[in-house]
């Protein structure tokens, strides 16, 4: 029976488990968008590509399965890359489905023509064009195997010439995925065993990679005597139910976490792939254990690094494991971690005035927020309070651009989650400079009455950048944002929407905005003065404070200094 390949790239994407195709629809993609809708596959339709992508990446994410995007010739498949390239950094399998002008017109500077293999091939797995009808099953099929097998963005170009092309003879290629338990050789884990039961001050750092291996990681913790230092990307993963956890280092981390790992003479790191070096120790031996072969050494040099999944190495490795006694290096970190806390714990309060930090509104939204919420946040302020702040428990989730490290991913990716989701809570923590690049997407959330929750921390500028120009001696510069009432925005798109300004209503007006059954949209005016502090205090960056502090003074803005000082130094 004679099929059209816009009704086998369909079939196919529905047999690989998609469940969700988000996009616009245009003229080369009209064929296909026929089949979707005559699918199982629900069209999700976007107010802009880019957030198709993000929430396309977030179910992916959440999920672990296939997900896909699909977008008309020249700029409608073009609006997809920066969150096709958010995909493909966090290992979400996605696959687009590119248009394309006809056949016959392409290499010659048509209208909207694109070379997307040029354009994709950098930030995907697989990106590749069906040239001819009997080449469709064939190729998509290859597309989603690809995607699956090496979690990423698989890229299908589909001329629209071929779409509407009919296949007579189609031969029936099929999606297979598979989920092998990968493990290092009897050989490497005696090594690994060797390496560890000689060390004295042992720690354990944990990535992304740890997801689904908490019990084996506390018993190998156990046996080592070893605190647990984690990745912000780990931790869901690992710092709930974990007597031995000592929080994150990196630049959202901790004090505790970061001198574990600079004063340890031995570290197992486990899923980690952590790209900044001054984090890592310089003198302690370093064991690595990582799913993906090209992560070994590749951001610090290591001692022995093995190819295996966290949690079947781990349960291999624990035989070889001789149990330690001494628990002093442990036992050390994990005080000077609870001291950390406690002082912490303090410190995220109102403003002395009556204000609102970002960190405060982010510990009041993890208190009322359901057990097993899903969140997102924008990269900057929103992310670094959502890592610090949001209390995790083995069952909510966390997702921010902290690969990609692009703006305006919050809100479109909680689409995704709440589409995938519908029984689950999904907060979005928005910059007030991340929601206004996407902000026609809230309509997106209304016409699918997607009953989202979203604070936007208003601080009226961009406040990440602010900080990392005030680090460098200079005065913000370019960063100032003049704001809407986005609470009256929110209500003219058909949102609920309510703003807040002061401490004393915050936490009534958290509530509400929970209990709220549709989409809701919390405008919160807070402190534009709060700093990210970093768990250390390194040269450059005070050097730098200090010129600002200058600056500012003999520019006659010595009140700006004394409120940030205020805010968070006294």
């Amino acid at each position: 029976m004679s099929k059209q390949v816009a009704d086998i790239i369909v079939e196919t994407l529905q047999s690989a488990g998609v469940r969700h195709c988000y996009g616009v629809v245009g003229d080369t993609l009209n064929l296909i968008a026929r089949s979707l809708e005559r699918s199982t596959i629900e069209w999700v339709s976007v107010r802009h590509e880019e957030a198709g992508a993000f929430a396309a990446q977030a179910e992916a994410q959440v999920t672990g399965h296939l997900t896909a995007v699909a977008g008309s010739c020249g700029p409608g498949s073009l609006h997809f890359i920066n969150g096709i390239f958010e995909a493909n950094r966090n290992r979400a399998p996605v696959v687009l489905i590119a248009s394309q002008i006809i056949r016959d017109e392409l290499g010659f500077d048509f209208i909207q023509e694109v070379d997307f293999k040029q354009v994709y091939q950098s930030c995907s797995v697989f990106c590749d064009m069906i040239y001819t009808a009997e080449q469709a099953r064939r190729k998509t099929v290859i597309a989603c195997q690809t995607a699956l097998a090496k979690r990423g963005v698989a890229v299908l170009i589909v001329p629209a010439d071929v779409s509407a092309s009919t296949v007579h003879n189609d031969v029936p290629y099929a999606v297979h995925v598979s989920d092998p338990v990968v493990q290092p050789s009897k050989g490497d884990l005696a090594e690994i065993a060797e390496i560890l039961n000689k060390g004295e001050n042992i720690a354990v750092y944990g990535g992304s990679g740890c997801h689904g291996a908490h019990t084996e990681i506390l018993a190998v913790a156990e046996k080592l005597k070893a605190p647990i230092a984690h990745t912000s990307r780990a931790k869901d993963f690992l710092e709930h139910d974990n007597p031995y956890n000592i929080g994150m280092t990196g630049m959202l981390g901790n004090e505790a976490g970061y001198h574990a790992l600079l004063n340890c003479d031995t570290l197992l790191m486990l899923g980690a792939d952590f790209a900044w070096r001054q984090f890592y120790p310089d003198k302690a031996k370093i064991v690595q254990v990582d799913i993906d072969p090209t992560h070994l050494g590749r951001r610090h040099p290591v001692t022995k690094g093995v190819v295996g999944g966290v949690k079947e190495t781990l349960e291999a490795l624990l035989p070889n494991l001789n149990e330690r006694s001494d628990s002093s290096f442990r036992d050390a970190y994990l005080r000077r971690y609870a001291k950390y806390k406690e002082a912490n714990e303090v410190k995220i309060a109102a403003g002395r005035d009556g204000s609102i930090p970002g960190s405060y509104l982010t510990k009041v939204i993890s208190q009322h927020a359901a057990k097993d919420a899903l969140f997102t946040a924008d990269d900057g302020t929103p992310a670094a309070w959502a890592y610090r702040h949001i209390e995790t428990n083995g069952q909510r989730r966390i997702f921010a651009s902290l690969l990609h490290g692009t703006m305006a991913n919050g809100m479109p990716s909680s689409i995704g989650l709440q589409k995938s989701q519908p029984d689950r809570q999904v907060i979005c923590l928005a910059g007030d400079g991340g929601i206004s690049m996407l902000f026609g997407d809230l309509m997106t959330i209304v016409q699918q009455a997607l009953p989202i929750k979203i604070a936007v921390f208003d601080n009226g500028k961009l406040g990440f950048v602010e900080i990392e120009q005030k680090a460098e001696g200079m005065l913000d510069t370019f960063t100032k944002l003049k704001n809407p009432n986005f609470a009256e925005v929110a209500r003219a798109l058909g949102l609920w929407g309510q703003t807040v300004s002061k401490a004393e209503q915050l936490e009534d007006a958290v509530k509400v905005w929970l209990a709220e059954p549709g989409p809701a949209l919390l405008h919160v005016h807070v402190n534009p003065m709060q700093l990210v502090m970093p768990p250390f205090t390194a040269v450059e960056p005070a050097i730098g404070m200090a010129l600002y502090t200058t600056r500012a003074v003999l520019h006659g803005r010595g009140g700006d200094v004394w409120e940030m000082v205020k805010e968070n130094f006294l």
